[in-house]
């Protein structure tokens, strides 16, 4: 199993960081292009609640389409939800989403737990590719989200990315 944890401090309230993160369509603006991320649920809701399925077409590696498939498994509006693959890319998938507020504004902490597939090969695959590209993905997130909503003048954004035995 892996970890990883970022933060970051958006100049914005809470109530706006929740109508934005709970809304999975804005799922694709904060996700880099080379992923190939399209939505291919026919779900009407705009915001997220528990039980919601969402799926998505994904490009991870090499530009190949794979089919992924999450549930909303918890939300406690306006502090957290978590997200879970049902079916897709990895072994084991959770990915919690909290919002706290802070003096500087929202403090947004991404914590995931996951583990690859494939055994022995998947623990080499995430040494050199996954958890390199992981650290990419929010890193893109953080830049994308300050063009969206401003830097915070709290310059705390973290990334933590260990493995767990």
């Amino acid at each position: 199993m892996h970890f990883l944890k970022t933060e970051q401090i958006l100049p914005i309230d809470i109530k706006t960081a929740w109508e934005f993160f709970s809304s999975p369509e804005n799922l694709k603006i904060i996700t880099p292009e080379y992923m190939g991320f399209d939505i291919t649920s026919e779900y009407r809701e705009k915001k997220m609640y528990p039980g919601m399925i969402i799926t998505y077409k994904v490009s991870p590696l090499f530009g190949i389409k794979m089919n992924w498939v999450t549930e909303i498994t918890h939300t406690a509006e306006p502090h957290y939800f978590v997200d879970e693959q049902r079916f897709g890319p990895y072994a084991f998938w959770h990915h919690q989403h909290k919002f706290a507020e802070v003096p500087e504004g929202v403090k947004m902490t991404d914590v995931l737990h996951y583990k690859v597939k494939f055994g022995f090969i998947g623990k080499i695959a995430n040494s050199i590719i996954v958890k390199k590209q992981l650290r990419q993905i929010f890193g893109y997130r953080k830049t994308k989200l300050e063009e969206i909503f401003g830097k915070s003048g709290n310059l705390c954004t973290r990334q933590f990315l260990v493995r767990k035995k």
